[in-house]
């Protein structure tokens, strides 16, 4: 809230377009348009903190104005629309009130009854039975990726043990990135999207696919930079994801399945148990018949 007092600006506000003086009422509202009232509350929560004080005084006037106008076409239009019309936004606001109404519980039942952690097998499960829906729209590898000036003190030594994988020589590829590397990116333990990698290095690549397929170790030295990429391993784009690359979105689609079925169980609950209590009268012939 802007802490210039809001009373002033909109008192103010009122002196410059107020037809007549403003009738005495209470001294937190800002203006009355017949029986409904803006209080100077509700203008300063519009204002953002610390806008200067003559700013203040515009945003509070345009607030003010666009109420009042509102608030009087609001008015108009119920005055003048005819009774049909009045009937289809009445029955479109009920459906949209009930809309609401039933979207909030359903997302409470959710949250209350679908909380728990979805178990790796289901996840799993999920995955194998529905191999189409994970489909590589891109290839996707595992490996490591560093850029280094060509000058860096310890860059030969690197060169010949970036494409191992043991701890140690791990270890000595992190400790000479620390100190040297432009770029680092250590992804053997998870997929990364190829073309993303590839097209960091200065190299042209016209098909990403069938680069995978001929290179797994890739040096490219420019005037500034040495460029050294090892791919562990790759899935090819049309095929199927791999399953830790879409786990991600596993659990998504299960968690929608889940909530699927259970609201689905949930309706079909609340419609038997009102049909056993006799809430729910059907009528065969004009005559009441309760299921």
């Amino acid at each position: 809230m802007a802490r210039t007092p809001v009373f002033f600006l909109v008192a103010g506000m009122l002196m410059l377009h107020a037809c007549r003086p403003p009738e005495t009422v209470r001294s937190d509202i800002a203006v009355k348009v017949g029986g409904q009232v803006l209080t100077q509350n509700e203008v300063a929560h519009f204002i953002p903190d610390g806008t200067p004080h003559a700013d203040s005084l515009l945003i509070a006037e345009h607030y003010v104005t666009k109420w009042v106008k509102d608030l009087l076409t609001y008015e108009a239009a119920r005055r003048n629309i005819g009774n049909e019309d009045a009937d289809v936004i009445d029955r479109l606001v009920e459906e949209y009130r009930r809309s609401l109404l039933m979207h909030r519980y359903q997302e409470n039942l959710i949250r209350t009854k679908l909380a728990s952690e979805i178990p790796e097998h289901e996840k799993q499960t999920f995955y194998r039975e529905n191999p189409k829906k994970f489909i590589l729209s891109s290839d996707v590898m595992k490996g490591l990726f560093l850029i280094a000036p060509v000058d860096a003190p310890g860059l030969e030594d690197i060169r010949k043990k970036y494409r191992r994988k043991e701890l140690n020589v791990v270890e000595d590829i992190e400790k000479f990135s620390i100190r040297n590397a432009v770029t680092y990116e250590y992804f053997y333990d998870r997929w990364v999207d190829a073309g993303e990698i590839l097209g960091r290095i200065p190299v042209h690549i016209p098909n990403t696919s069938q680069y995978l397929k001929t290179n797994h170790s890739i040096e490219v030295t420019d005037s500034m930079y040495c460029y050294l990429l090892h791919i562990s391993e790759y899935v090819l784009s049309g095929n199927v994801a791999p399953y830790e690359y879409v786990l991600p979105q596993i659990q998504e689609l299960v968690i929608n399945r889940r909530k699927i079925e259970f609201l689905k169980n949930t309706e079909e609950e609340l419609y038997r148990d009102a049909v056993r209590k006799g809430q729910v009268v059907f009528y065969t012939n004009q005559e009441p018949n309760a299921e």
